[in-house]
């Protein structure tokens, strides 16, 4: 054993192991098993052409050799990212825990409650702050909030607006510029009309259906919008507010003016600026909107026994239960970073955030008094942050001004006319960096800084009616963990509550929950990578810029398609940007008429939605017995809608779990009709090394890092979806705009940072380099191997639903408990209940088909660990029998009942009629590692009844009582 081979660490099947599934499987060699599984046609012809592995050792050399290239200057720049300070106990305690960041979406409450307290938490946060009484649980980034802030004011139109036909959005140029742009992109497809211009001379016509402001402003004015808002309500129009988070712990917050909505981001609640992402963007709004609200929105529910319990509220609103008629696309969003906003606001409690937001806004009052001292002008007299400085009209000031800050390693925001600069004080700032501020601009007008005066730290510099009154977080859980102690003790405690890969194997389907390797993730607590603003000058940041062109040129290796864009936040976001792309392609070769996307059933989930969101109609074509496109139904719709077809959306391997034998004819038949093919890369983890979606003929494809390259799931988010795409699609790739005075792009701009999430693509660009060439073939054939090996353990007893024309599967399989309710009363949910019981978490459950589970073991997963899981499927399946044949009681039995959580267990008052141990212990090897349950089943209903505004009285009392 080669012990320099990272391939062997991260593949969890030897080739002892291997030998005897493929025995189990019944073929002889593994290239065998391939040849039955991947139709012949598209095998690439060579291995890809990617650098030689490294060892972890070479690695860590190698990102901390690009680390070094990046010089981290104290940064002013603002614009939506702050420096900010990250507790070590959160960084150590989530960040840094793999119980955290490779934990699943808490679709299963049972086995999440830990993380949904802590994303509630991160809710109570969000509508305290805003004085809104709903929030969700985060969304991809401050522009997304923008884009799905339009649609909901779009959407949330009342009768006489829709009747009257508005579709016009008033825009405030003093919103930030990345907002604005992804807003422009995200509205022109549903044909909604972006009128920018001043809030102060906005004319309230009966053609516009909504407003939306920045408070503060761009420019870091702080404006009373009473009267603007006042105004709009009377003219029947909807008012969105863009604000900063940490400005509402001093300012009084939009709920309590009037807003509907307000968004923003919650990175400067202790989540690094990663050279623009990721971190956790957040939208509150009024009750009444509670079906639009994009995203998760965590509730209370009650378990069978009574207990009040944490869960997903209103899931009948996501994109992969409406499709087509979702309001919004939103699939992956930032759980993890949002976790940790949540946990900074715990960590400092009201009294904390208090004291480091006046700080904030005192260093600025005080800088602004020598600045003007100095003799320079402000634009704005209130501001909580950011100072606007109007600099002198001299030639080359501006200049002057610049080369002396990057002297002194500061870097300020420069608006492209040359006339004002932007400081935005931040909470890393002390009283000597305002010393270095001032000497900056002390020596650009050749005077002395006379710096010697005491900075005070809670001296208000606003009018007072600016001020916030109202009390916030009263909540005992923001009053109570503020030594680190007790903070590391309640990280713990909710970390218990939660399954994650540090626990057991989670077989999610289509989800990819392969391992997360250490050596992967270390980078992301490296500060040259983790405290960059995304608009630091180029010649600073070489190291993150050489990283992600890297790759993305093995990106492009990989996908078979040359251009490649970083920006989709998200796969989700990767879906629509892909989309975008193609509808400016045709809209540039006049064929902008084409407005219908072909999507089989078998694609995946979150594709009709995407399609929906760039303006496209869904065309559904029929999926055959065996899971395959319907090859006549396929000619019948393509030939109907050929003059009308853009795209056609597929997923390959399809979510059915195998891979289409005619993909290349599909494709073909697509471009002989003059569209383009789009192919989502849910299911890359089982092409990559052995085909690839340029080599069978796709012209963009979206990739999901979070799945096939490693990166963390992190309870639901981060996320990063790039896309790959060719030539001729490169020009109409998304492209980005910032600055103050930038006016509006022509582009698809789909994310508030030009590289998207770039501080999580490391994951991903290490698990590449470690595994080279061999190791990514090997990781792709052994999660087939894995993936066919259980279908043959399966398939006698719960059955499988499809198989390819071999009878072999994919790096997938769906599990038939559809036949199951109709003789025994079981379903497919009983079965993922009784799963949290053996410690594991449920596969994907009655996805891509009703009844049934779909089960991805990946590649990471060992032989033994895969025999576990058989092992235990194999007991419920004979408890199953138990029922069919009447040896146990309908109702009262372990399936139904289950899971099983330890208060019941050892109740004095249990009354089941089969035995605690059959409940706890059903299988020996959980008497030495028991996960325990902490609620029982949980209400599953949809209804109204499990969303809550705040916190529940009885789970978190306030510090009154």
């Amino acid at each position: 054993m080669n012990t320099n081979d990272f391939s062997i660490r991260h593949i969890g099947v030897d080739q002892l192991d291997a030998d005897e599934m493929l025995r189990t499987i019944g073929v002889k060699t593994l290239d065998e098993l391939i040849e039955q599984t991947l139709p012949s046609n598209i095998r690439l012809p060579k291995p890809l052409d990617l650098p030689e592995p490294m060892t972890e050792r070479e690695f860590a050399e190698h990102i901390a050799d690009l680390a070094s290239k990046n010089e981290v200057f104290t940064s002013y720049i603002g614009q939506g990212w702050y420096d900010t300070v990250l507790p070590p106990v959160i960084q150590r305690n989530v960040l840094e825990n793999p119980v955290w960041y490779t934990s699943y979406t808490p679709y299963q409450a049972e086995v999440s409650q830990g993380r949904l307290e802590a994303l509630f938490n991160f809710q109570s946060v969000i509508t305290d702050l805003t004085a809104l009484p709903l929030s969700n649980c985060s969304l991809l980034d401050e522009a997304t909030g923008g884009a799905e802030t339009a649609f909901l004011l779009f959407n949330e139109r009342s009768k006489a607006k829709t009747k009257a036909g508005a579709r016009k959005l008033f825009v405030d140029k003093e919103v930030f510029p990345s907002t604005r742009d992804v807003i422009l992109t995200r509205c022109a497809p549903q044909g909604i009309e972006v009128v920018l211009g001043k809030w102060q001379e906005f004319d309230f016509s009966g053609e516009f259906f909504g407003a939306i402001i920045q408070y503060p402003g761009a420019l870091g004015g702080v404006h009373d919008y009473t009267a603007f808002v006042e105004k709009a309500h009377e003219a029947d129009i909807k008012v969105g507010v863009a604000a900063d988070l940490m400005s509402l712990v001093l300012l009084t917050p939009p709920g309590e003016w009037g807003a509907d909505v307000v968004f923003g981001s919650a990175q400067r609640f202790g989540v690094p600026m990663y050279y623009g992402g990721p971190s956790a963007g957040y939208i509150a709004c009024r009750m009444e909107y509670k079906r639009t609200l994009p995203g998760r929105i965590i509730g209370l529910s009650k378990d069978r026994l009574g207990k009040e319990a944490y869960r997903l509220a209103l899931q009948s609103r996501e994109q992969h239960i409406k499709r087509e008629r979702a309001t919004s696309n939103i699939c992956t969003a930032q759980a993890l970073l949002a976790s940790m906003s949540g946990f900074y606001a715990v960590y400092h409690g009201p009294e904390g955030l208090k004291n480091i937001a006046r700080r904030i806004h005192s260093y600025a009052g005080f800088l602004a008094g020598k600045l003007k001292g100095l003799g320079y002008k402000l634009l704005h007299e209130d501001f909580f942050d950011t100072l606007c400085i109007i600099l002198p009209e001299e030639e080359g000031f501006m200049a002057k001004l610049r080369e002396i800050a990057e002297e002194c390693r500061v870097n300020l925001f420069y608006s492209p006319c040359g006339c004002v600069a932007l400081v935005s004080i931040d909470e890393t700032t002390l009283p000597e960096d305002l010393g270095v501020l001032c000497h900056i601009f002390a020596s650009a007008v050749g005077k002395d800084s006379n710096f010697n005066d005491e900075v005070g730290e809670h001296t208000i510099h606003i009018d007072r009616k600016y001020v916030r009154t109202s009390p916030f977080l009263g909540y005992e859980v923001f009053n109570k963990y503020h030594t680190e102690t007790e903070m590391m003790r309640y990280i713990k405690r909710l970390e218990r509550k939660d399954i994650s890969l540090t626990h057991s194997m989670i077989s999610l389907g289509s989800c990819t929950m392969k391992l997360n390797a250490a050596s992967e993730v270390i980078p992301l607590s490296n500060p040259a990578f983790c405290n960059i603003h995304p608009y630091a000058p180029a010649d600073q940041v070489q190291g993150s810029i050489e990283l992600l062109e890297n790759l993305k040129e093995l990106l492009a290796t990989i996908t078979g398609l040359p251009a490649v864009s970083l920006q989709p936040n998200s796969g989700a976001a990767g879906e629509y940007a892909g989309l975008r792309t193609i509808r400016s392609y045709h809209e540039a070769h006049g064929n902008g008429h084409r407005n219908k996307v072909l999507l089989p059933a078998s694609a995946h989930g979150t594709n009709p939605a995407s399609a929906s969101q760039c303006g496209y109609q869904c065309v559904i074509v029929a999926c055959d017995e065996h899971g395959n496109v319907d090859w006549e139904d396929f000619m019948k719709k393509t030939e109907e809608h050929r003059d009308d077809l853009a795209a056609m959306m597929i997923t390959y391997p399809s979510t059915h779990g195998i891979f289409e034998t005619n993909i290349i004819d599909l494709c073909k038949r697509i471009h002989d009709c003059g569209a383009l093919v789009y192919m989502d890369g849910a299911n890359m983890n089982a092409q990559v090394g052995l085909t690839n979606p340029g080599f069978i003929g796709a012209d963009v494809c979206h990739l999901n890092l979070h799945k096939t390259f490693a990166i963390p799931h992190g309870g639901g988010g981060p996320g990063s979806g790039p896309i790959c795409m060719t030539l001729a699609l490169a020009p109409y790739a998304p492209t980005h705009g910032y600055g103050v005075d930038f006016e509006p792009i022509e582009g698809n701009i789909v994310a508030a940072s030009p590289q998207g999430s770039a501080g999580i693509d490391v994951v991903s660009y290490a698990y590449i380099r470690l595994l080279g060439t061999k190791g990514l073939e090997r990781a792709t054939r052994t999660a087939i191997l894995n993936a066919n090996y259980m279908a043959v353990r399966l398939k006698d007893t719960y059955g499988i639903v499809y198989t390819g024309a071999t009878g072999r599967v994919g790096h997938e399989l769906i599990l038939d408990c559809r036949r199951l309710k109709e003789t025994c009363g079981v379903d497919e949910s009983d079965i993922a209940k009784r799963l949290m019981d053996f410690g594991y978490h449920a596969p994907t459950l009655s996805f891509p088909v009703h009844g049934t589970l779909m089960i991805e073991p990946t590649e990471s997963e060992s032989k033994a660990e895969l025999d576990r899981f058989l092992d235990v499927m194999q007991c419920i399946w004979d408890e199953i029998q138990e029922v069919k044949e009447g040896r146990v009681d309908a109702e009262d039995n372990v399936l139904k009942n289950a899971p099983h959580p330890e208060y019941e267990v050892v109740s004095d008052t249990w009354t089941h009629s089969y035995p605690r141990e059959k409940a706890a212990y059903p299988l020996p090897f959980l008497r030495e590692n028991k996960f325990w349950i902490n609620v029982a089943r949980v209400d599953n209903g949809f209804g109204d009844r499990n969303l809550v505004p705040a916190f529940c009285a009885c789970l978190a009392p306030t510090i009154e009582g």
